[in-house]
């Protein structure tokens, strides 16, 4: 199957799920506490739903808008603007009737369910699949750090020994803490055996970022092209899975990373391919096109170490990867309010771009895993319209002992409607050109 249909399907069946799991954190806590749940709706039913089923007090049906799901409590100012029911005299079955505690913990119940779902995805993963990961020994040959940090004293071969005292799970990680963290001393392990503590400057993963460094450590692993893309420039040039890639125009490209930086550095230029196969020398000449890509992938030849799990320590690393991945998400979210991140926002292609091109299960769960603490963290922003809007005049209730003004929030809800409509249509549209044109 097409890998666009693979994605697709896994998009769309992740989406479902944590939908229906959100919406059910708002609609067990709203029945528990005798409020009436009007509507419990997957997708939106703008005029006409694809299905519908009245049981009891409450619809549930499935709309064909695939952007979300909702439910409606009755006597709660949402996106509905019901103004015929909130000016009516509230009744105890209403949301408006229950003290504000009870109102508080709606309103979390779906915040709450995906923080939850997602450790439970994890712990899961681990108990299930266990974790790989990259030791110091199995890097024989270190990374390769790119210009920047070149400058702040880093070489080509270097291994990590420490990051701010704390030693690495797996050698990977370090680019998520040079991105994410903004580690202050990195100590370095050099080929000839010695150590090196880098001081590193304030705000590096914002200067790696704004010049596009989203790796600025690169494994060195030599260039053996794993696979070939059909129909790009290498397959029509003849290069073959296996092909061992020594130069480009007699400059060294055995490693990976010198082979991408010199394809990257010909652009719309010809150039002489140098490999190796079969045991024997051989030299190609292809033209790199426009994005500098000829369409080979190399698999790292390093050794990936694993490590399984009992049910404690999956309990246990299971929590700790869902705060790792909730607070490198929330670290990530100040790159959005840069010139070169607000290009970088993505809608419902870049999400479905997260899934495997081939059905896999663990990565399936994974990226069900992320989206789902990435659902948590939005919808607790304290935006009219998000769960978050509404924890915020709840909580300015609680404080001062007053409920906001209906008319302020209903005017409060419709702005951060039309906000979030116009950032999704922003994100959509990023993901939309970037298809077109890059």
């Amino acid at each position: 199957m097409d890998p666009f249909y693979i994605k697709t399907i896994q998009f769309f069946l992740s989406l479902s799920l944590l939908i229906v799991l959100h919406e059910l954190g708002h609609f067990i806590p709203a029945r528990l506490f005798k409020t009436r749940v009007e509507k419990f709706y997957l997708f939106f039913d703008l005029k006409f739903s694809l299905f519908k089923k009245k049981i009891g007090d409450t619809v549930y049906g499935i709309g064909w808008i695939p952007l979300g799901g909702y439910v409606k409590i009755s006597g709660m100012i949402d996106e509905s603007m019901d103004k015929e029911q909130m000016s009516k005299p509230p009744q105890p079955w209403e949301f408006r009737s229950k003290p504000a505690w009870q109102r508080l913990i709606i309103m979390l119940g779906g915040v709450t369910v995906n923080v939850l779902l997602g450790f439970f995805i994890y712990m899961m993963i681990l108990l299930v699949w266990g974790k790989d990961y990259v030791a110091p020994e199995s890097l024989e040959n270190g990374f390769a750090p790119v210009s920047v940090l070149q400058d702040y004293g880093f070489q080509n071969g270097d291994l990590i020994v420490s990051v701010d005292g704390e030693k690495l799970e797996s050698q990977l990680d370090i680019n998520r803490y040079m991105m994410l963290k903004e580690p202050q001393k990195i100590t370095v392990k050099r080929q000839d055996g010695s150590t090196k503590m880098i001081e590193m400057p304030e705000d590096v993963g914002l200067e790696l970022f704004e010049q596009g460094y989203m790796q600025p450590m690169i494994p060195i692993y030599n260039s053996v092209i794993d696979s070939v893309l059909p129909e790009k420039t290498a397959q029509i040039a003849g290069l073959k899975k296996g092909d061992s890639i020594v130069k480009i125009n007699d400059q060294s490209a055995q490693y990976w990373h010198e082979f991408t930086e010199l394809v990257q550095s010909h652009k719309n230029e010809k150039i002489n391919i140098s490999f190796y196969r079969n045991g024997n020398l051989e030299e190609i000449e292809l033209e790199v096109p426009e994005e500098a890509k000829i369409g080979v992938i190399s698999s790292p030849d390093f050794e990936i170490k694993h490590r399984d799990f009992t049910f404690g320590e999956s309990f246990v690393g299971g929590f700790d990867m869902a705060a790792e991945q909730l607070s490198n998400y929330a670290a990530q979210f100040k790159y959005v309010f840069t010139k070169k991140g607000a290009t970088q926002v993505g809608g419902f292609g870049a999400i479905g771009g997260l899934f495997p091109d081939s059905w896999n299960w663990i990565g399936f769960w994974e990226t069900t895993a992320f989206i789902s603490l990435i659902l948590a963290f939005m919808n607790i922003l304290p935006i009219p319209a998000l769960d978050g809007g509404h924890v915020m005049f709840l909580l300015y209730e609680m404080i001062s002992g007053r409920k906001p003004n209906e008319k302020v929030m209903e005017y409060a809800q419709m702005i951060g409607f039309f906000l979030l409509i116009a950032l999704v249509l922003y994100a959509n549209g990023n993901d939309v050109y970037r298809w077109l044109f890059e």
